[in-house]
C-alpha cells in the first residue's frame, strides 16, 4: 500500500530501482546526515519507511533507553540488598523448625540456616544497606530504586531466563529489547535498535532469551562479542567496496524477484532493511568500539586498567554500553563475564562465599562508573539501567556452602530513567525467603519498564496466531510507588 501523497513505498522502490542494494545504503549513509528524530517528535512509521524508524509514545516517557545488566545465574538477595539478621541469629539451625514449611528446591540438598558472609552497611542520605560485596555500588546508594519482593514462576535457570526476558517460561516469545524496539523504534541511524553485548556467558536458553519471536526480525538482539571481531558478518570480506556492492546488487535482484511472489513478504523485507544496516554498520561499528577517543580519567573510573581480567571485559561493555545509548540504541542488555575458578555466573550451588566475591568484584566498579558516567553526562534522567538475575537464593545451604535457586523472594534495582533513587520498594519476610510486601512479578516488572518508556503495556500488541499478543499477556501491574 503506497501513501496518498504519491510517495513511493520501500517494496515500489525496489521494483522499479536499477541500483544495487550498495548504493541505497550509501544514499543513506550521506543524504540523511541528521540525527534521528527525537522521541517525542518522532512519527508513528508510515508504509515504507524503516520499522526502526522512531515512533510516537503512548505518554510522556520518564526513559528513551534502557541499559540491562543481567546478572546470569541468580545472585543471593541476603548476600547483596536485603540484610536479614535472623540468619545471623539462627545460623547452623534446621530451616524446617526456624523458617517453616520449605518450597521444592532444584537440587533438594537442604542444608543448615546460612547467615550472609558479608557485613552490611547503611550508604548514602538515603540509608540504603548494601553489602560489602559491592563497595563501589554502594557510592551510587541514593540513585538506586531497590526492589526486595521480585518474584518468578520458575526454580530452573532456562524457563526462568525465557521468563525473566519474553515474559514466558518457554522459548519462541520476543525478547524485552525487541518488543521496545517494535513499541519505539529507534533513534539511531545505522546501529540496531536492540544491542547484546556479549561478556562471554550466554544465559541457560541461547540466542532465543534475545529472540524477535513472531515479531518481524528487525527487532531482535544483535550479539556483540568481545574481541576484535566485535560483529559477526559486517567486516566485508571483498578486496573493494565495487566488488561488495556488485554482489548486493546481485542480492537485490534475486529479494526483488520475491517479493511479489513469496508468501511471506515481510520476512524478505525484514532481510533487505537488514542488508541495508549491516551495510552501515561496517563504518559505525569500528567507531563505536574504539575506545581511544575516551579519556584515561573515564577508562580508569570503568577499570579498564584492572588486575582483574574479568572487571576489564565487564567494563569494556559497560562503556561502550554508554556508547550506544549515546549513539540512540534503544535497548543494550548485557551479559556476565566468565570469572573462572568453577564460579562462573551467579550460580553458587557450593563455594558461596568465592564465587559470589568473583562474580562482584566483575561487575562492581565498571556498574558503579557507569551509573556516575550517565549522570555526570547528564543521561542518567532518560537512561534507565536495570540490574537483575532470573531468580534468588534460598536462606539455607545447599550442603554445606552453596545456595539453591530461590523464585519465591529476590532482589533486583533500577536507576536513572524516572524512578525514585534511595527507594526500597517490598520485603521478603525475616529469612529473604518469600515476597511478603508489594510482591512485584515478572508481568508487573515489564509493565513498570514498558510505562517508564511511555508505553501502556496492554497497548502494544502484535497480531499472531489469531490474537493480539503483548508482552504482559493479560496481566502485569504498573508499581507506580516507585516512579519519580
Amino acid at each position: 500500500m503506497t501513501d496518498q501523497k504519491n510517495n513511493f513505498s520501500r517494496r515500489d522502490m525496489l521494483t522499479l530501482t536499477s541500483q544495487g542494494f550498495g548504493t541505497l545504503a550509501m544514499m543513506g549513509l550521506f543524504g540523511n546526515s541528521a540525527a534521528a528524530k527525537p522521541l517525542l517528535k518522532g512519527r508513528t512509521a508510515a508504509t515504507g519507511e524503516s520499522p526502526l524508524a522512531p515512533r510516537r509514545p503512548h505518554f510522556l516517557p520518564k526513559a528513551r533507553n534502557v541499559i540491562m545488566l543481567y546478572m546470569d545465574g541468580g545472585f543471593s538477595q541476603m548476600d547483596t540488598f536485603d540484610p536479614k539478621p535472623m540468619l545471623d541469629k539462627y545460623n547452623g539451625q534446621d530451616p524446617s523448625k526456624v523458617i517453616g514449611e520449605l518450597h521444592a528446591t532444584q537440587f533438594q540438598n537442604n542444608g543448615k540456616v546460612y547467615a550472609s558472609p558479608w557485613k552490611f552497611k547503611n550508604h548514602g542520605e538515603s540509608g540504603i544497606p548494601i553489602s560489602s560485596l559491592f563497595p563501589q555500588i554502594s557510592t551510587c546508594a541514593d540513585d538506586l530504586c531497590i526492589i526486595r519482593s521480585m518474584v518468578s514462576e520458575f526454580p530452573e535457570h532456562t524457563n526462568a531466563n525465557y521468563m525473566f526476558h519474553t515474559g514466558h517460561g518457554l522459548q519462541g516469545r520476543p525478547s524485552l529489547g525487541a518488543w521496545a524496539g517494535y513499541g519505539l523504534g529507534t533513534e539511531s541511524n545505522n546501529l540496531p535498535g536492540f544491542v547484546v553485548l556479549n561478556g562471554g556467558l550466554i544465559p541457560p536458553g541461547g540466542l532465543d532469551n534475545f529472540n524477535s519471536g513472531f515479531l518481524p526480525a528487525n527487532y531482535q538482539g544483535s550479539i556483540f562479542q568481545k574481541g576484535k571481531q566485535v560483529l559477526a558478518n559486517v567486516t566485508p570480506n571483498e578486496k573493494t567496496s565495487r566488488l561488495q556492492q556488485q554482489k548486493l546488487s546481485i542480492l537485490k535482484t534475486l529479494d526483488r524477484s520475491l517479493l511479489g511472489s513469496h508468501h511471506d513478504a515481510g520476512s524478505v523485507e525484514s532481510a533487505i532493511q537488514n542488508y541495508e544496516l549491516a551495510y552501515k554498520m561496517q563504518t559505525a561499528v569500528p567507531d563505536l568500539t574504539d575506545l581511544s577517543g575516551e579519556s584515561d580519567a573515564t577508562k580508569k573510573l570503568y577499570g579498564l586498567d584492572s588486575k582483574f581480567k574479568p572487571t576489564q571485559t565487564y567494563a569494556r561493555q559497560c562503556l561502550t554500553a554508554r556508547r550506544l545509548v549515546e549513539r540512540g540504541v534503544r535497548f543494550v542488555e548485557l551479559t556476565c563475564p566468565a570469572v573462572g575458578a568453577g564460579c562462573d555466573r551467579w550460580d553458587q550451588h557450593s563455594n558461596h562465599k568465592n564465587g559470589h566475591e568473583r562474580n562482584a568484584l566483575a561487575v562492581d566498579q565498571p556498574v558503579a562508573a557507569l551509573l556516575k558516567d550517565l549522570k555526570s553526562r547528564g543521561m542518567l534522567d532518560d537512561t534507565l539501567v536495570i540490574f537483575s538475575g532470573e531468580f534468588g537464593r534460598t536462606p539455607f545451604a545447599q550442603g554445606t556452602n552453596g545456595r539453591d535457586h530461590n523464585p519465591t523472594g529476590f532482589s533486583a534495582w533500577l536507576a536513572g530513567g524516572g524512578v525514585k533513587g534511595g527507594h526500597i520498594h517490598g520485603a521478603t519476610d525475616d529469612f529473604g525467603y518469600n515476597s511478603i510486601k508489594d510482591k512485584m512479578d515478572i508481568h508487573d516488572f515489564h509493565a513498570t519498564i514498558l510505562h517508564l518508556l511511555g508505553i501502556d503495556h496492554t497497548k502494544l500488541t502484535y497480531r499472531f496466531g489469531g490474537r493480539d499478543i503483548r508482552l504482559t499477556d493479560v496481566y502485569g501491574n504498573v508499581a507506580k510507588d516507585i516512579i519519580a
